[in-house]
């Protein structure tokens, strides 16, 4: 039964050696933060509601508890006497033992919703161990795409290097901002002095207007960085970091489907009997959509590594063309050059003092 299902399988298993390294697994310190990765998913026992957990299937013959049947309210409701004795006194109204034999019964059975709940996270989990630690000493296979864990491997080396362009970047920036800053307290220094000396005016004067023209031409070459900046930050830590997200869950399902798959495949070599039987088909079903999700996030992550290739690409042309611009018109002296480019790329500067705070902020 289970060989049958197996052959429809899009990807393949690659087999653990005797040292449980296929070439690209990671250091045996990861293991620690596979496992909390895999714990991290346990059920909320704070919560009033079922708390949501794996799917549980039987393991060594265990099988999960059925679904709790609904709580009828009216069982434990008294009746009101349908009519009042004359003279009698008004009725009062009920006592509270009815009522706290109601209130007793939602409480046990939402306890037993949650005893259920943490039963078959605690059986996922089990299982999903038990296969992380089949995988790491070579005892198990797992299910590999070649081509997109590639793909994914291209990725996260990618993003790292970004990264890095992110941070050198923002050092650029504050660098500059400090040289800018130092031009401009340079550059009314020298107004000042050539107020005050006649003797030295002319000198004075056109070296605090050099000044004042490196501190605007600054200013200009500012906004193209951290336009550049903001740009490389929203891909980095927005576009990449959320196809990353989908690809945690990916791998996730992976450990999952690989998990119930062994399952599967144990108890399709043990018995046939009647009791066999049964966990078999329950095992055929789990394992069924386990495959469904793991196929699922596989092709949607395969979706987005090839929006996102293509939005990179699209950005990233962009961002590094307005960075040279601006770069060799700054340091060229090109002012009208360096103003074009600001344009061309839609760089709104930021008028004079904006990241000043009014002086009601101040008070």
């Amino acid at each position: 039964m289970a060989e049958g299902i197996m052959s429809k399988a899009a990807t393949m298993e690659i087999p653990i050696n005797s040292n449980g390294d296929t070439g690209t697994q990671p250091e045996d310190d990861s293991l620690e933060q596979d496992l909390q990765q895999v714990m991290v998913s346990g059920p909320n026992l704070n919560e009033t509601s079922i708390v949501s957990g794996g799917y549980g299937s039987p393991a060594g013959g265990i099988i999960p508890t059925s679904s709790i049947k609904d709580i009828r309210m009216k069982s434990g409701a008294a009746s009101l006497p349908s009519s009042q004795p004359h003279g009698s006194q008004p009725l009062s109204a009920p006592s509270n033992h009815n009522t706290n034999n109601t209130m007793e019964e939602v409480s046990r059975g939402v306890a037993v919703e949650k005893l259920d709940s943490v039963k078959k996270w605690g059986i996922n989990t089990y299982k999903c161990t038990k296969q992380m630690f089949s995988e790491r000493f070579g005892r198990g296979s797992r299910t590999v795409d070649l081509e997109l864990e590639a793909q994914i491997d291209v990725l996260r080396d990618t993003k790292s290097k970004y990264e890095n362009i992110l941070r050198l970047a923002t050092a650029l920036t504050s660098h500059f901002q400090s040289m800018v800053q130092t031009q401009q307290a340079l550059g009314d220094m020298f107004t000042d002095l050539s107020q005050k000396s006649p003797e030295l005016q002319d000198e004075f004067g056109y070296n605090a207007e050099t000044q004042k023209l490196l501190c605007k031409n600054g200013e200009s070459l500012l906004g193209a960085i951290n336009f550049f900046v903001s740009s490389i930050d929203t891909l980095v830590n927005k576009t990449m970091e959320d196809t990353l997200m989908t690809i945690k869950q990916y791998e996730n399902a992976r450990l999952e489907f690989d998990a119930y798959r062994s399952d599967l495949e144990e108890l399709s070599l043990g018995p046939r009997d009647s009791a066999a039987m049964v966990r078999i088909d329950m095992a055929q079903h789990d394992y069924q959509v386990h495959r469904d999700k793991y196929e699922r996030l596989r092709s949607d992550v395969t979706i987005k590594l090839k929006f996102l290739e293509e939005n990179k690409v699209k950005v990233m042309h962009k961002q590094l063309l307005l960075f040279h611009n601006a770069i060799s018109a700054y340091f060229a002296g090109n002012q009208q050059q360096l103003e074009q480019t600001l344009v061309q790329f839609n760089v709104k500067l930021k008028p004079p003092g904006a990241d000043k705070p009014s002086w009601l902020e101040e008070q």
